[in-house]
């Protein structure tokens, strides 16, 4: 069983969350593995995360990356070292405690591929839980899977579903998305969320913003689609009034018809505005093409601290 923690400016929590999963993971029948992934910390994550894995007792492996790539990225580094049939992941910021990690374990060997998890009596703020209550309907509308919180990290999945994962290229990945689509068996069960004791979330608004833009160009092209009809309505829309205008001016002459100047020029900025609320959208897709076609790396791998100790005990035994 490998559990994969992205860590990002952590250090106040690191200690912590090294001793509760080290203490969670003991409960476990199976051999374990703590893969920790430093996403380019600014702070002395980085420094923690390589003594905790030169002590070779506590089965930490260290995934140091050159800069921050951002979280899904930063997992998808961890999975490439994985050498567990289960892999768990899990966020650093304790807000789901490592106690879960057994009772995940047990769920999954019922025999699902992914085993996700909804946030009980979840300690956010109002704005965080309305963003995400929106973004989950817009995945759920969008994929028809009925998962109710894609937000949560804390997750199980069988080590096909990270293989096929892998081997996906596109450089924006939001991976409980991403494993649902070759998922054949999945669930989901409530856990504990607590307050952030240590540091600020790193999901600033902007960061937000820019993931759901990204959910909802990675998902689907149902926008593209909608502008369309968006804007064959309102084309229609306008010819009608045109035609309305003209039959106006001529039955009641031309003075009437100078005041209609305000119409048409409301006509005028509706036509624009659906202009730039495709030219925005294109843009996205255009974007995403432009970053594929590149084909760059999602992370470049710094340096490896630790060894295996899946494969180590195996060879033991």
């Amino acid at each position: 069983m490998s559990v994969v923690i992205p860590v990002y400016n952590e250090q106040e929590s690191l200690p912590t969350l090294l001793k509760r999963t080290t203490a969670a993971c003991k409960h476990l029948t199976q051999p374990y593995e703590i893969i920790l992934v430093d996403d380019g910390s600014s702070d002395s994550s980085a420094e923690i995360l390589t003594a905790a894995a030169q002590q070779t007792e506590r089965q930490v492996i260290a995934v140091l990356l050159n800069r921050n790539y951002g979280q899904h990225s930063a997992i998808m580094a961890g999975f490439n070292e994985v050498t567990g049939d289960l892999i768990i992941t899990l966020d650093a910021d304790l807000q789901n405690p490592p106690e879960e990690i057994p009772r995940l374990v047990s769920v999954a060997e019922e025999g699902y591929d992914l085993v996700g998890t909804v946030r009980a009596n979840r300690q956010d703020s109002w704005f965080r839980k309305s963003g995400s209550r929106i973004i989950n309907m817009m995945i759920q509308r969008a994929t028809g899977k009925s998962m109710g919180d894609y937000g949560c990290m804390l997750r199980a999945y069988r080590r096909h579903i990270i293989d096929a994962m892998l081997n996906c290229h596109e450089r924006s990945t939001f991976i409980p998305i991403l494993a649902n689509t070759f998922a054949r068996r999945t669930t989901e069960i409530d856990v504990r969320h607590a307050e952030r004791e240590f540091g600020d979330s790193k999901y600033s608004l902007m960061k937000l913003i820019n993931l759901m833009y990204d959910l909802v160009t990675c998902l689907t092209t149902t926008p593209l689609r909608l502008l369309s009809v968006v804007g064959s309505i309102v084309a229609l829309s306008g010819f009608v009034l045109a035609l309305v205008l003209i039959a106006l001016r001529l039955l009641l002459g031309p003075e009437w018809a100078a005041g209609g100047v305000f119409t048409l020029f409301a006509v005028l900025f509706t036509f624009i505005g659906a202009q730039f609320v495709g030219m925005g959208l294109l843009g996205e897709y255009i974007g995403r093409i432009y970053t594929d076609v590149r084909a760059r790396p999602r992370y470049f791998v710094q340096k490896v601290v630790g060894e295996k100790q899946i494969h180590k005990i195996q060879e033991e035994e």
